[in-house]
């Protein structure tokens, strides 16, 4: 242990349906494209929508909307879906 901080644990989570291992306390919904999608949909009209359940006991479910980030335990199920706004 360096500077008294505890190593990031790896934690198996589920995305749109199947399971992937991610490390820290926190996932962001830029990493979570990333992880639904070997080559994530471009485009200007092209936005993305994360739920997620079986989340932390204060906030066990719910949206994530770009640029935000939730906490994240194991076993945490997250659907990401690619929309054309157009």
């Amino acid at each position: 242990m360096k500077n008294g901080k505890k190593p990031n644990k790896e934690l198996t989570i589920v995305v749109n349906g199947r399971e992937k291992t991610v490390s820290g306390k926190t996932i962001s919904s830029d990493e979570l494209v990333e992880l639904a999608f070997d080559n994530p949909p471009t485009g200007e009209f092209i936005c993305f929508t994360i739920t997620y359940r079986k989340g932390h006991g204060n906030k066990p479910d719910g949206n994530l909307a770009e640029g935000e980030a939730v906490k994240v335990k194991k076993g945490m199920i997250f659907n990401v879906t690619a929309t054309d706004k157009s």
